[in-house]
C-alpha cells in the first residue's frame, strides 16, 4: 500500500532563484534530514543514499519531466520505491510557493511502523523549512540547471506506478544497498530530482 505526502512552503526569494537552487541535487544533504548523500551520474539520472528512521535505503532516481522555474518531476528506477514532484510558483516578483508531491511504498516492518507515525511526512515538512531557510539566508543559488525534460506524455505529478521497476525491494535493512553504481530522486524528501548537468554556476 502506498503513501501520499504533499507540504508547501513559502520562501522569500524570486521563483527561479528557489528553481535553480532545487536543480543542484547534491546539495540537497545540506537541508535533507535524512538525505546523505546524492550523486549526480547524468543530466537525468541520480544515485541516493537516505536514513530514515534509523533505516538506510539507497535508490536511483530519473527526472521524467522538468520545466524551468515551474516543476521537476521524478520517478525511482531502482532501490526504494517513491516518485513525485515538485511546483514552484511565483507570489509577486519576490516571494515562491514549493509544493512537494510525493507517493512511496513503505517496505519491511520498521518503516511500516514509521508510516503510521508519520515519519516521512514530517519529514518532508522539516526538509522543505530547512530549504526555505537554507535559500532565504544565501539569497542566491549555489548554481543552476535551466534545461527541461519531456518524455513527451502529460505526467501531472507521477506516482508509483512510473517506479515500477523499483518493485521486487524486499524492504530488508540495506536490501535497495545492493546496487550503488546508478543514480536518483527524492529522500523525501523524498523527494525530488531535475534534469541536466547540475553544476554550480
Amino acid at each position: 500500500m502506498t503513501t501520499k505526502v504533499e507540504k508547501s512552503v513559502e520562501v522569500n526569494v524570486p521563483v527561479s532563484t528557489a528553481y535553480n537552487q532545487w536543480t543542484q541535487f547534491e546539495e540537497f544533504p545540506r537541508f535533507m534530514g535524512g538525505v546523505k548523500e546524492v550523486r549526480q551520474l547524468d543530466d537525468r539520472r541520480m544515485h541516493w543514499v537516505a536514513e530514515i528512521a534509523g533505516v538506510k535505503r539507497e535508490w536511483d532516481a530519473k527526472v521524467l519531466e522538468q520545466v524551468p522555474d515551474r516543476k521537476v518531476a521524478w520517478a525511482a528506477t531502482e532501490g526504494a520505491t517513491n516518485a513525485g514532484a515538485v511546483h514552484f510558483q511565483p507570489v509577486g516578483t519576490d516571494r515562491t510557493v514549493v509544493k512537494l508531491s510525493l507517493e512511496y511504498e513503505p517496505e519491511g516492518f520498521v518503516e511500516k511502523a514509521g508510516d503510521k507515525l508519520h515519519i516521512v511526512e514530517r519529514q518532508a515538512e522539516s526538509d522543505l523549512e530547512k530549504f526555505k531557510a537554507y535559500i532565504e539566508s544565501r539569497g542566491v543559488e549555489t548554481g543552476a540547471w535551466r534545461g527541461s525534460v519531456d518524455e513527451g506524455r502529460q505526467l501531472g505529478t507521477p506516482g508509483v506506478e512510473y517506479a515500477a521497476g523499483t518493485r521486487g525491494d524486499s524492504g530488508k535493512v540495506g536490501d535497495s544497498a545492493r546496487r550503488t553504481d546508478v543514480g536518483a530522486g527524492q529522500h523525501t524528501g523524498g523527494f525530488t530530482g531535475s534534469g541536466g548537468s547540475h553544476r554550480p554556476l
